[in-house]
């Protein structure tokens, strides 16, 4: 029995890791690439057309950072879970996702079976 395929937007301004992370996609089998963005601006406008199940958000990016995109995601799409995946450890900034809307949050250094499970507990709920 085929499970259902959880799609995901990533929203990071470097390249390198949108490419991490869409490798990491590719070893999952429930798991697909909707689309990438490189900042807040590009996720609105992506997660309006392609309306994927998760997002995983970076907080600070130029043009529109994370906190501002989750904040319009959310209330525009409160069907779309968004996961806050950063490198910053400053506990402020997450709470303002999280205020924003954000579903969780990740540091960028977890392990992939933590991340792919915090997806698909995500879309669980």
């Amino acid at each position: 029995m085929q499970e259902r395929m959880i799609s995901v937007l990533i929203v990071d301004d470097h390249p390198l890791v949108r490419m991490g992370l869409t490798a990491l996609l590719e070893v999952c089998d429930d798991l697909e690439l909707a689309g990438e963005a490189k900042n807040g601006r590009e996720a609105i406008t992506l997660a309006d057309q392609l309306q994927p199940d998760v997002i995983l958000m970076d907080l600070l990016m130029p043009i529109m950072d994370g906190i501002a995109a989750t904040r319009v995601i959310h209330q525009n799409l409160p069907h779309i879970m968004i996961i806050v995946l950063t490198s910053t450890i400053d506990f402020e900034l997450i709470q303002k996702a999280q205020d924003a809307g954000a579903y969780s949050y990740m540091f960028k250094n977890v392990t992939i079976d933590m991340l792919a499970n915090s997806i698909r507990a995500a879309v669980q709920l």
